[in-house]
């Protein structure tokens, strides 16, 4: 294919943030059933698109080439769990090799990793996040839906290392009462590692998952607890939107950050899309609906950019901010939809 062709003037949207970052889902299944995403007692089993919805990876290699002319430059693959996706690494190495995407990650369960981390590395995948609730194997086992083992995460990280990648970001979703007391665990497992650990909100995505406002631990009081064992100090950020507050141990022993989307919203500076596995494109983690992209991605890189271009324009998306007013009401995409 042609290298890539930029518009002369790249989008921004109704509020003035570019698009900088794409989240991809690959595939809606899931092989957990984790409360806060996909529960099992909402999410059947045999819950997925047929196959051929999906799209293919001809699809989605011209979907990426047009986001890119918009000014796409960090893509990140997502699911459910996108390990599930057959053939993976042949993917990976084609969106590797698409120009204008400098920074080409993946966000996974971790629990299939093991398998697969050397074949993602030598296709190009450069980074990885990878989910962990807890350490606590009963605990885990619980939080996964009765379906995942702690043990098998933790083998997929040191596979991964192995394998080359460094620093892998390690998401933890903190909810009260549930695994917020494993937060110290978690992060005295990984100080010294190279990893960076990150402290999520419990955030209302979707409309299944049962979302209390008391769930919620907010994150400086996390924080807190952390710093009264190991004393932190705040980092800056390495670039403008970026959603985690970085903070870094006094004592050298690396770095942690906390998603506050519930009690510090960032949505004035959001610059991401996310498209799910059909090829529907939501403009926002919360939204409330989304725009089919197939047709015009139908009709090449080129008229998808410039399709992109004009719904990007409108986009007045700030559901954090706006939380719980008559803007936000509405039954919303779900998380394992589009990723996290």
């Amino acid at each position: 294919m042609n290298a890539i062709s930029p518009l002369p003037v790249l989008p921004r949207d109704a509020l003035g943030r570019p698009l900088h970052d794409l989240r991809l889902s690959v595939i809606e299944a899931c092989n957990f059933r984790c409360g806060y995403c996909m529960p099992a007692d909402r999410v059947p089993d045999d819950h997925g698109f047929d196959a051929a919805a999906r799209l293919s990876f001809d699809e989605i290699e011209t979907l990426v080439r047009g986001f890119a002319r918009v000014g796409v430059r960090k893509l990140r693959i997502t699911g459910g769990e996108p390990l599930l996706r057959r053939d993976l690494p042949a993917l990976v190495a084609r969106l590797a090799a698409v120009p204008g995407i400098e920074d080409l990650a993946l966000t996974t369960n971790g629990s299939l990793l093991a398998r697969h981390a050397r074949a993602l590395r030598q296709a190009g995948l450069r980074r990885l996040t990878v989910s962990l609730d807890a350490l606590d194997p009963a605990l885990f086992r619980a939080l996964s839906g009765g379906r995942g083992e702690v043990a098998d995460v933790l083998a997929g990280i040191a596979a991964a290392e192995d394998a080359g990648f460094a620093s892998i970001k390690l998401n933890c979703v903190v909810q009260r009462g549930v695994n917020d007391e494993e937060a110290l665990a978690l992060a005295g497992h990984f100080r010294g590692s190279g990893h960076v650990l990150r402290f999520i909100e419990y955030m209302d995505v979707g409309t299944c998952n049962g979302w209390e406002p008391g769930g919620v631990v907010p994150s400086a009081e996390l924080r807190a607890r952390i710093h009264a064992r190991w004393p932190l100090r705040r980092l800056p950020p390495r670039y403008p939107g970026e959603v985690a507050e970085r903070h870094a141990y006094a004592d050298g022993g690396g770095e942690l950050g906390f998603v506050s989307s519930v009690t510090a919203p960032f949505c004035g500076d959001c610059h991401r899309a996310r498209v799910s596995a059909d090829g529907t494109l939501y403009t926002c983690l919360f939204a409330v609906g989304g725009i089919p992209l197939r047709a015009r991605l139908a009709q090449g890189e080129a008229v998808l950019a410039g399709h992109l271009a004009e719904l990007w324009s409108r986009r007045v998306d700030r559901y954090s901010e706006q939380r719980g007013s008559a803007r936000t009401q509405g039954r919303r995409v779900e998380m394992f939809l589009v990723g996290g």
